[in-house]
C-alpha cells in the first residue's frame, strides 16, 4: 500500500479571523500535516440559513503561506457560487501565489437555505449536474495548454461560452492546479472518472466505510469504461473529529478503516474556533495514531 497522505480540515464558521489564523500557523509546525483545507460555506453549513463563515477562497488566500510546503485547497468549492472563468482565474492566481500548491476541489453545490437566502440559484439536481459538469469542461479548458497563448480557446458548454480565452498569466503546472471533484452519485462519479484528478468522499454527508466501498467501486468501474487508469485519481475522503474521547478514539479507527480500504488522502476535520490548541490536539491525538496504523 502507498504511504496515505494527512490532511487538516478546519471549518472557518463560527470563529474570529485571528483564531481561525493562529490555528493555521500551528498547522505549520506539525510535519504529519501534508495539506491544509477548508470547506465553501457563505454561513454556518449545520443552520438551515444564517450564522458566521468566511468566504473559502479569499480566506485560503490569506493563510496559505502561513502552511509552506503543503497542500492546500477547499473540499469542496460549491459550483453554484463562482462563474467557472473567475474562479479559473482565482485558481490560477492561487496556483502561481502558492508556488503550485493549490488544489482546486469542486462540487455540485447542495445547501439550500444559504442559496435562497442570499439569492444565490440552486436548480434542480439534474439541471445542476448539467451545469456542474459544464463548469467542469470550462475549467479543463482554461488551464489547458491552448489557452496560455492567443489565438486561445473556443468552446460551447452551454449555458457557458469560450470565445478566443486565455488565461495569462498561465498556471504553473501543464494542466493547471490538480483538479478534484466531490461527486457522491453515479453521475457525478462519472464525471469524475472522465475529468478529475482526484475525488472525495464526504463521510458526514455520505454515511460509511461501507458507503465509501460502494462509491469508489462505482467510480473504479466508470474509469474502466472509459479506459483510464484509475490509478491516477487520488481518493481523498473527510474524517470529522468529534470533541468527547469516545466520538474521537471512533473517528480515528474510521480514518484508518478508509485508509485500509483505499483512500490516498484523509483530511481531518476540526472547528477552527479551537485554535492552536486544537490544531496541536488534532496532531498529537488524532494524525500521529492514524499515521501510526497506516503506515
Amino acid at each position: 500500500m502507498s504511504r496515505v497522505e494527512i490532511g487538516f480540515r478546519t471549518q472557518p464558521q463560527n470563529v474570529d479571523w485571528p483564531t481561525l489564523e493562529a490555528a493555521w500557523a500551528e498547522a505549520a509546525r506539525h510535519d504529519i500535516f501534508d495539506s491544509g483545507w477548508l470547506n465553501d460555506h457563505l454561513t454556518d453549513q449545520n443552520r438551515e440559513g444564517g450564522g458566521p463563515s468566511f468566504e473559502a477562497m479569499t480566506a485560503l488566500a490569506a493563510l496559505a503561506h502561513l502552511v509552506p510546503g503543503k497542500r492546500v485547497g477547499q473540499t469542496v468549492l460549491s459550483a453554484t457560487f463562482r462563474h467557472p472563468s473567475v474562479l479559473a482565474k482565482a485558481a490560477i492566481t492561487l496556483d502561481n501565489a502558492t508556488g503550485g500548491r493549490f488544489i482546486l476541489a469542486l462540487g455540485a453545490g447542495w445547501h439550500v437555505g444559504e442559496h435562497a437566502a442570499l439569492g444565490i440559484d440552486l436548480p434542480p439536481i439534474g439541471e445542476r449536474f448539467d451545469r456542474y459538469e459544464a463548469q467542469v469542461r470550462v475549467l479543463k479548458a482554461l488551464f489547458s495548454a491552448d489557452a496560455r497563448q492567443l489565438p486561445g480557446v473556443t468552446l460551447d458548454a452551454p449555458p457557458y461560452r469560450l470565445d478566443g480565452a486565455t488565461m495569462d498569466p498561465p498556471p504553473i503546472a501543464p494542466g493547471g492546479p490538480p483538479l478534484w471533484l466531490g461527486g457522491q452519485r453515479p453521475r457525478g462519479l462519472r464525471i469524475a472518472a472522465r475529468y478529475a484528478d482526484g475525488w472525495n468522499y464526504a463521510s458526514n454527508l455520505s454515511g460509511s466505510l461501507e458507503g465509501f466501498v460502494e462509491r469508489r467501486d462505482t467510480l473504479l468501474r466508470a474509469c474502466d469504461e472509459i479506459g483510464r487508469d484509475a490509478a491516477e485519481l487520488t481518493v481523498s475522503v473527510q474524517v470529522t473529529i468529534p470533541d468527547d474521547d469516545a466520538g474521537r478514539r471512533a473517528a480515528i479507527d474510521q480514518a484508518i478503516g478508509y485508509g485500509h480500504a483505499g483512500a490516498t488522502h484523509i483530511m481531518l476535520t476540526t472547528p477552527a474556533r479551537g485554535g492552536a490548541a486544537g490544531i496541536r490536539r488534532l496532531a498529537t491525538e488524532v494524525a500521529a495514531p492514524v499515521r501510526d496504523a497506516l503506515g
